[in-house]
């Protein structure tokens, strides 16, 4: 297997990592997102801490997939591929907050003890305010940033390069605004994060983001893309073309950089 096919079937099982995790981390989240007093009230812990524990598995599986593409998207535009790589970054680092305030419910309603009624009363206020910040995380990270990121700027390099057929990153190119503009037009109050709109824009995104994890996994990336990209088309790494070893003047082989 080529260097290239491994970074492609690592950037393709990455995305469909993000996949795995995130819809029943929404249900074990559950608990504390439908209960404005559950840290005042008893039970649902380990639901919370499995959802926390997903979701981190999300957030490694975003920066993974960024870093196994770079090494093959900077040929086409590397102040883009860069680009990608620090939007997924501050989308998996805008997740990580969201864990770490659910997380922090969990921490203050340990806490709680033998608090009285009026101690009890704030830390509802707390717990809430908490799981707002969950809220608003959910947001931005795998609403505004990953539309931005796996949509536009990973649309417009596959588009590009024609790494993958041209109608699959238009489809990120359309994907992605959709998706941004959506979680925009939430943070603005044009309607609701969990509505008919929100979950429409997201569609495009969703069909694109799979897609291009599936064709990653089963084919790769295209051979011809690969060699025109390619700064050296004798190098081996970009082509996916296995090189003979080379014959120095001292008659002994050296290795292929692959």
């Amino acid at each position: 297997m080529t260097y290239s096919r491994k970074l492609a079937l690592a950037a393709g099982v990455f995305f469909v990592i993000t996949f795995i995790p995130s819809i029943p981390a929404l249900f074990l989240y559950a608990p504390v997102l439908n209960n404005p007093d559950f840290i005042v009230s008893a039970g649902a812990d380990a639901s919370v801490r499995w959802g926390a524990f997903l979701e981190v598995f999300l957030g490694l599986a975003g920066i993974g997939s960024a870093v196994a593409l770079y090494p093959i998207v900077k040929w086409q535009n590397e102040a883009i591929a860069l680009g990608y790589v620090a939007v997924r970054a501050f989308e998996s680092a805008v997740i990580a907050v969201g864990i770490i305030s659910l997380l922090a419910v969990l921490s203050l309603r340990q806490d709680l003890g033998g608090a009285g009624a009026a101690d009890a009363a704030s830390l509802g206020l707390v717990g809430q305010g908490l799981v707002a910040i969950h809220d608003a995380t959910f947001l931005i990270g795998p609403g505004v940033l990953a539309g931005l990121g796996n949509g536009l700027l990973l649309g417009y390099l596959m588009y590009r390069s024609n790494l993958l057929p041209r109608r699959l990153g238009l489809l990120g190119l359309i994907g992605g605004p959709l998706v941004s503009a959506s979680g925009l037009l939430v943070l603005l109050g044009f309607y609701e994060q969990l509505s008919v709109p929100a979950a429409i824009a997201t569609i495009p995104e969703f069909i694109w983001e799979l897609s291009f994890g599936i064709r990653l996994i089963v084919k790769g990336f295209n051979p011809s893309a690969l060699a025109s990209l390619s700064p050296d088309p004798d190098d081996g790494v970009l082509s996916g073309v296995e090189q003979p070893a080379a014959l120095p003047s001292n008659g002994h082989p050296v290795p292929s950089k692959d």
